[in-house]
């Protein structure tokens, strides 16, 4: 990754066109780094399910990772963090209720309606940015966000292992796309005077502080039993946030939102990859068509790249 991008946001309503596909192309890869992110839960539960609780993985995730962060900061910009605007605060703070509310809906409906719902979250960022951003979306965007829909519904659906989800569930599952997509609106707001590295810092310790608070009204252990329960959140810290989430901050800066939040639906598609050869679970037909219809949703929407003043 070059430093010229992270070095600062472009100005708002327009897009260097010598970047212009550079913002997209970090997006698209900071959602490929974060399909890891559900396959490193599931193992983190089945074979450290005594260690720590699902909030807990996710708080150590973020505390891992908020050092390594700060030593890139230096690396790169060879000064301090400047300090946080009040849109990084919120959008770190929408970030660490997501992951919690996620992560509680895991437990409470089928997987299947749980990525179902929150991914259509990703699909919403479209029209958030149109209301809050006046990001008005090209009709490609319209085109995409329809196959989008159609393949995240056959890809999470479609499976047949298909059962019906509890009501309370889904609820959570619903609350988490709605704060997957303010965080994606304020994470856009906060790149205005900050680089991306500066911002994923931030985010990460706004992170570390709203899931300790999380961790504890949950009731769940602080601290693992061995060592051991440190494994899975450091590789998360590194693949799915560090990489992940600081690609897509990053891009965020260069890229329409609307167009973002679809390039992120990468994500179930590659942890739909994962799971078929880690843990023996292949696709049906119908999933596989659904995630070749996300994959064309995701090229389709690329060739939006230039915000829309409303």
């Amino acid at each position: 990754m070059t430093q010229t991008p992270l070095a600062a946001a472009p100005p708002s309503g327009s897009l260097p066109p010598a970047r212009s596909w550079l913002g997209p192309l970090m997006v698209l890869g900071g959602g490929v780094a974060i399909g890891f992110a559900p396959i490193g839960l599931r193992i983190g539960i089945q074979e450290f399910g005594n260690e720590l609780g699902p909030q807990a993985i996710a708080m150590w995730r973020y505390i891992f990772a908020t050092p390594i962060l700060f030593g890139l900061v230096l690396l790169i910009h060879r000064r301090l963090p400047r300090p946080p605007n009040k849109f990084i605060i919120l959008a770190g703070t929408f970030f660490a209720i997501d992951i919690a509310l996620w992560h509680w809906a895991l437990t409470m409906t089928s997987v299947s309606n749980a990525t179902f719902i929150v991914n259509l979250g990703n699909i919403g960022v479209g029209v958030v940015a149109w209301l809050f951003l006046k990001e008005r979306p090209g009709m490609h965007w319209f085109f995409a966000a329809s196959l989008a829909i159609a393949g995240a519904a056959a890809l999470s659906l479609g499976g047949k292992a298909l059962h019906t989800g509890g009501l309370k569930g889904d609820l959570f599952a619903l609350g988490a796309a709605c704060f997957v997509a303010g965080y994606m609106m304020f994470s856009k707001l906060g790149r205005r005077n900050l680089s991306g590295i500066e911002a994923i810092f931030w985010l990460s310790v706004v992170e570390s502080v709203v899931a300790f608070i999380i961790v504890n009204l949950a009731g769940e252990r602080v601290l693992p039993v061995t060592a051991n329960g440190f494994i899975v959140p450091l590789v998360l810290a590194l693949v799915a946030h560090v990489m992940g989430q600081g690609l897509i901050v990053s891009g965020l800066g260069w890229t329409n939102t609307a167009v973002a939040g679809i390039l992120v639906l990468a994500q179930p598609v590659v942890a739909a990859a994962i799971a078929w050869k880690l843990f023996d679970e292949p696709l049906t037909a119908l999933q596989a068509a659904g995630a070749a219809t996300i994959l064309v949703a995701v090229w389709l929407a690329q060739r939006e790249r230039t915000p829309r003043p409303a």
